[in-house]
């Protein structure tokens, strides 16, 4: 009976590992797992593949989606780029225009004659008032010799006086017409000195005429008073309100308003050429960065503005 019970315990382990083996091992084949261990090894796998794939497309999409804002921004900032190009054209042909509508404007100053406008000749007080002396003088002559030459006619005085009277009485009286008084003297006398003034001052008038044309020149030369604030001075204030109501050359009725409108001119001349060289450094630097583009009908004008 012990036999046999040592023989039932040999047998029982025997049996117990031939149960189990099928578990691990498939017949005909000793080292291959079992089907369900391989099935989920498989899903195991598989699961990671695609949770791998996931995030690859994930990614890829979320690059393509940066590419595109990226795109878009870029070609959002090229088109704000165009546009401030586009305005700092126009702003700068803008301005090109204002300029050369001012030279335009003001291009008559070149042609003001200052030495006519000037009246260096024009016959000052001091000269007048001798000439007025010797006029009285002459006028006193004249009468002295005429009673002299009427009272020897009438036998109020003797005939001699008379005589010498009536001689010079017509001395004097020669004395009156420019050649003969030239041989004596050759001073003007008081006539002649005011036609010369008169003279002076009617030329001065036409050429502030000329000048100021039909639109007139000192009030539409106020717009260059940024180049030369003199142009706003109080000082001048009834030349430009007489230019804007075409009544200027009317109210030029004496040398100091002559003399105010030349020196007028003078500080115009001034703003003109600050003004005429603004223009064209300005249309360099255009030219340069390409903001405003040269035309033969403009480089004609510029040329003719320069030589006026």
């Amino acid at each position: 009976m012990a036999q046999n019970t040592g023989t039932q315990a040999r047998q029982a382990p025997a049996t117990a590992s031939s149960a189990a083996a099928p578990a691990v091992l498939r017949q005909g084949r000793a080292a291959d797992p079992a089907p369900t261990v391989a099935d989920n090894a498989v899903a195991v796998a598989g699961q990671g593949t695609q949770n791998n794939t996931q995030p690859s497309i994930g990614s890829n999409e979320s690059a393509k989606q940066t590419s595109d804002a990226m795109a878009a921004d870029a070609a959002d900032a090229a088109g704000s780029r165009d546009d401030s190009a586009g305005s700092n054209r126009d702003k700068a042909a803008n301005h090109q225009r204002q300029l050369r509508l001012m030279m335009r404007q003001c291009d008559r100053v070149l042609l003001a004659d200052y030495d006519l406008l000037a009246m260096e000749k024009w016959p000052d007080n001091a000269r007048i008032s001798a000439a007025r002396r010797r006029r009285d003088l002459w006028l006193l002559a004249v009468a002295v010799a005429a009673v002299f030459f009427v009272g020897g006619v009438l036998g109020l005085l003797p005939a001699w006086l008379g005589g010498a009277g009536f001689g010079v009485f017509v001395t004097t009286l020669l004395l009156a017409l420019p050649p003969v008084r030239r041989v004596i003297s050759s001073r003007p006398s008081n006539r002649e000195l005011v036609q010369q003034r008169r003279q002076m001052l009617r030329d001065a008038r036409r050429h502030v005429a000329h000048l100021e044309g039909a639109d007139g020149l000192v009030w539409q030369c106020e717009r260059m008073a940024a180049f030369n604030p003199a142009l706003a001075s109080h000082s001048f204030s009834r030349l430009r309100e007489a230019s804007k109501k075409h009544t200027l050359v009317q109210q030029l009725t004496e040398r100091k308003y002559v003399r105010l409108y030349l020196f007028y001119l003078v500080e115009a001349d001034k703003a003109y050429q600050r003004l005429q060289q603004v223009f064209l450094d300005s249309r360099q630097e255009g030219l340069d960065q390409g903001l405003v583009e040269g035309s033969p009908v403009d480089d004609r004008e510029d040329n003719a503005n320069l030589t006026n």
